[in-house]
């Protein structure tokens, strides 16, 4: 089954896909940080949201 690219929000709002530009754009801005930091973060704690926002939350404090 492919991406129904016409939805502005991942499908499952628990995961982050870096390999897919726009959800990167997503969460970048739903986060508040660069593609980069995003891909670190990601790269750090795996694709949990949860797991993301409480890297960044520590790498921030």
């Amino acid at each position: 089954m492919s991406d129904d690219l016409s939805k502005r929000r991942p499908q499952d709002a628990t995961k982050i896909n870096v390999h897919e530009n726009w959800e990167l754009e997503y969460w970048s801005k739903e986060l508040g940080v660069s593609r980069d930091k995003l891909r670190e973060a990601v790269k750090a704690v795996g694709t949990s949201v949860a797991a993301v926002r409480r890297y960044l939350g520590e790498q921030f404090e």
